[in-house]
């Protein structure tokens, strides 16, 4: 029996910055809080080091909880920047988060890395047990540098599409494309309706004031819902238009923001940046709401063939309005088409799909640690005592993918 046939113990690290709890900051953040979730309910054991006020705190030791973000003045406050002195506090937190993992390596089996900074991947080859880290965003040059300067390749990469691997694999970092999931029964079907919604963090690069322009050249409805991450960008570019034709309702728990995209026409999707998933997509064809987006990153992998979606060119309002005012007619509130494009969805975005997969590549990792570790045996017996991973006699490490 290998370690992977039996519930593992795994030590799931957050991204800093926002508590992974409802309502999601974003995208990034429900993903999280989904996989130790559903991680948990397959019988693992699962740890998490996240900021404080994150929900499934309840099996981490005190160190694994890291310092909150607090903006003096909320206006302030983006998703791109962090108070004064954060950092200074957050990164040496988070390094003796990993140290506690590190001295307790014979209690865990694997680390699930899902930070945005570098200070994990150096950590990579001292731990004591494999690490696993998604990749959630383009390059980041902080992550790049501590993957380059660790002693080896101490991580296995995932990444959220096949588009974010290419990026990364440009950079001589190899990863096995594994698409993010939807809780497929929080987002069940909905009877759809005739407004048009609009729905993720209210940023520059997600596109709202361009949703604004496509619901007007459409002549329909737009209900705006998520968490205002940029306070200028909504205060200059979205208020001024928001009335009676564009209404937004605030951030919403996932029950509420379900309800509300399960009752809409069609979502719209406006990235200006190089989407790397675009999980508000999935979200919505999961509830039999059709979408259309820009076809930008990997925007076009989640829409794949999906019946209730349309891809048209970054910047193409008019071509996005045509689009979404002719998918509101045709499956907008017809319940045959609205099941056809739910069922796609749950077969290609399911949690419980995306366990599966993942453990698949727990069980290839920790086999591979094995097989590691026997090589090391066999050389030790034919001769002098080996290093690996700076640990005489112990494998650490596993091959990056």
């Amino acid at each position: 029996m290998t370690r992977a046939s039996r519930p593992l113990r795994i030590v799931v690290v957050a991204p800093l910055r926002y508590p992974i709890r409802e309502p999601f900051a974003g995208g990034l953040e429900s993903s999280v809080h989904h996989q130790v979730r559903t991680l948990r309910e397959r019988g693992h054991r699962v740890s998490l080091i996240a900021t404080e006020g994150s929900d499934h705190l309840d099996q981490s030791p005190p160190e694994f909880v890291l310092p909150a973000v607090i903006f003096d003045d909320p206006a302030e406050a983006t998703d791109t920047t962090y108070p004064a002195g954060y950092l200074e506090r957050a990164l040496p937190a988070l390094s003796r988060a990993l140290q506690h993992v590190a001295d307790h390596a014979d209690d865990v089996d694997l680390v699930d890395n899902h930070s945005l900074h570098g200070v994990p991947l150096a950590w990579a080859d001292r731990l004591g047990v494999p690490m696993v880290s998604t990749l959630h965003t383009p390059t980041l040059p902080d992550m790049l540098a501590a993957h380059r300067s660790s002693d080896g390749p101490g991580s296995r990469f995932v990444a959220v599409s096949a588009h974010t691997a290419a990026a990364w694999a440009v950079e001589g970092v190899e990863a096995t494309v594994l698409p993010n999931g939807v809780d497929t029964d929080r987002w069940g079907p909905g009877p759809g309706g005739d407004d048009l919604v609009w729905s993720g963090r209210i940023v520059p690069e997600k596109g709202l004031h361009l949703a604004l322009e496509v619901a007007r050249r459409a002549g329909r409805r737009l209900v705006v819902a998520g968490r205002i991450g940029d306070v200028d960008y909504f205060e200059t570019e979205i208020a001024p238009h928001l009335g009676v034709t564009a209404h937004y309702v605030g951030e919403l728990r996932q029950p509420e923001l379900a309800a509300l995209v399960g009752h809409s026409g069609c979502a719209l999707v406006t990235p200006v940046w190089e989407e790397p998933f675009g999980l508000v997509i999935a979200e919505a064809l999961a509830t039999g709401t059709p979408v259309v987006s820009f076809a930008v990153g990997g925007v076009p992998e989640v829409v794949a063939g999906s019946t209730g979606a349309r891809l048209v060119d970054a910047g193409d309002l008019d071509g996005m309005a045509a689009a979404a005012d002719d998918l509101v007619r045709r499956v907008g509130t017809d319940p045959a088409a609205r099941r056809r494009v739910r069922h796609d969805a749950v077969v290609r975005f399911s949690l419980g799909s995306r366990a599966v997969a993942l453990e698949q590549l727990y069980a290839e990792v920790l086999a591979g640690v094995t097989t590691e570790a026997g090589v090391v045996a066999d050389r030790h017996r034919a001769s002098s005592p080996v290093v690996v991973g700076g640990t005489r006699g112990t494998a650490r490490r596993v091959a990056t993918a």
